[in-house]
């Protein structure tokens, strides 16, 4: 059922112009894909809904766009050089190259939805008397799949912690993991493979000339610590946010948007005096699930601590969400304390102190991090925005439509302008009237073609919150029809008043306050 869920959402992500795979006529290029017309605007719009989140309504943090290339120095101090791998295995037999964890974690996936099935069974069996958590905690068989479960995932947590790949290697052969195409279990011995793309800078032909990628783009950050402090005079704690591209040479990219090579970011370093670090991670902790909280169901979010911590961080939890192939981390929350700054005082020769008036001393400062995938944020509104409903036609019989129930400050398109129909010159005309006024205000959409109803459901599946019907009556008394997307129920105002109270229901605000 999710499978098909999953399914369903890519093709209807193509079909309406919201992600297309890259370099399609060419065969694709995996783990690539292009944002259609629809999915800039939505994701425009996410970023928009973040930005302001931050920068707006926090006096204390401002915005920042480093570059994408920087000095190789920067990645050896951060340790990305030496330490950013994921661990590799081979098929000896389909020679196919996996992730030897993401296997492990697809194994432990598969215990816990056989455990969720015996859950469904017995509340199928049992009906409004069924008590869910009783029945998790007393039955042998939910039992057995969700304590082996937990105790290959501690397992797993920590030999990566430990880089034991001969360990990693050991669960994949007691699991009996077969490679997922061919089905053999006849695998290579797992070892490590670096992430990071590398380039040449063209006018340097030696070593020296090598750059990378960035793989992440907290480091920009970090490195203009003290440029932003100084050019904005702020004083610890504040933030410092950035949304850009990164890059990451993924061994196998998967679940669509969920996994690529080249993704979007949304970072937030927070600068703190040592020894606030824990009251400031709790509180961002907090502000990090509203912000979801606000456009996303609860009931599909969920905090998950780190079983092992970096060696840099002091606390770490993911935000997850349950996407139709499970919970999987959406944003990443983290207590970094000072290692970053310290490790560029280290190899830039530079000294990345703050001086705090209020105590009259110099210290590096701690960090407090909030990072959430920007592409995997875009998933998370599509897959929770998707729906199939009855609804009656016009007819009055029951028929299914297909939307978007995307909240309607994101929406792609704001309003839909629809002459009732296109062969009378007075409706096509008042109609186009009508579109190049609201388009000053919001994301318009004119459409002509087809039916209304048509129309109506096209507009639907692309999450267009408001729909203005112009008719013949708009033609005697300047009223028009504004049918609104999930409910369908319909009002009839002036058209002077359209602006006001589309803008009113999709403005930004309504997700900030």
């Amino acid at each position: 059922m999710q499978e098909d869920l999953f399914k369903r959402l890519v093709s209807h992500a193509k079909e309406y112009g919201f992600i297309y795979p890259s370099s399609e006529i060419y065969e694709g290029l995996s783990g690539i894909y292009d944002y259609g017309p629809m999915g800039v605007e939505l994701k425009n719009n996410i970023k928009e809904y973040w930005w302001k989140a931050m920068t707006q309504m926090n006096e204390n943090i401002v915005g920042l766009d480093s570059a994408i290339f920087m000095h190789p120095k920067i990645w050896k101090a951060s340790g990305h050089v030496d330490a950013f791998n994921d661990p590799l295995i081979d098929n000896k037999d389909s020679k196919k190259r996996s992730r030897a964890d993401v296997l492990i974690e697809d194994e432990i996936q598969k215990m816990l939805g056989k455990a969720n099935k015996e859950v469904e069974k017995a509340a199928k069996r049992f009906g409004d008397t069924f008590d869910e958590a009783m029945f998790r905690e007393t039955n042998p068989r939910v039992l057995e799949y969700t304590q082996k479960a937990a105790v290959i995932e501690k397992r797993l947590a920590v030999a990566l912690s430990n880089n034991d790949m001969a360990d990693i290697k050991a669960i994949i052969d007691e699991l009996e993991i077969a490679d997922p195409d061919s089905g053999s279990r006849n695998w290579t011995e797992v070892r490590q493979f670096n992430l990071m793309f590398s380039t040449q800078m063209s006018n340097i032909a030696s070593e020296d000339g090598k750059l990378y990628l960035r793989p992440e783009t907290a480091q920009g950050i970090f490195v203009n610590f003290l440029n932003v402090q100084k050019t904005t005079r702020q004083k610890v704690p504040f933030g410092i946010a950035q949304i850009g591209k990164a890059f990451r040479n993924e061994i196998i990219a998967r679940q669509f948007i969920f996994r690529m090579r080249e993704f979007e970011q949304m970072e937030m370093q927070y600068f703190v005096r040592p020894g606030t670090q824990v009251e400031f991670y709790q509180e961002w902790k907090a502000k990090r699930m509203a912000w979801h909280a606000r456009i996303t169901p609860p009931e599909k979010l969920r905090f998950k601590d780190h079983d092992n911590l970096a060696h840099y961080a002091d606390a770490a939890v993911d935000i997850q969400f349950e996407f139709p192939f499970g919970f999987r981390e959406l944003e990443g929350i983290h207590s970094r304390k000072d290692f970053d700054l310290k490790a560029h005082t280290e190899h830039s020769g530079k000294k990345m102190q703050f001086f705090d008036p209020e105590i009259n001393e110099s210290y590096v400062p701690f960090v407090v991090e909030t990072s959430v995938g920007l592409d995997r944020m875009f998933l998370s509104v599509m897959s929770n925005a998707l729906v199939d409903e009855t609804v009656p036609d016009a007819q009055g019989e029951d028929s299914t439509r297909t939307v978007l129930r995307i909240p309607a400050a994101l929406a792609p398109v704001k309003c839909a302008i629809l002459p009732i129909v296109k062969n009378k010159e007075e409706l096509v005309g008042k109609a186009r009237e009508v579109y190049d006024r609201l388009k000053l205000y919001f994301q318009c959409q004119y459409d002509d073609k087809d039916a209304i109803g048509r129309r109506y459901r096209r507009q639907d599946a692309i999450g267009t919150p408001y729909c203005v019907t112009i008719d013949f009556e708009t033609i005697e008394n300047d009223t028009v029809t504004i049918r609104e997307r999930d409910s369908m129920t319909q009002i009839r105002v002036p058209v002077g008043e359209v602006a006001g109270i589309v803008s009113e229901k999709t403005d930004m605000r309504t997700l900030l306050v």
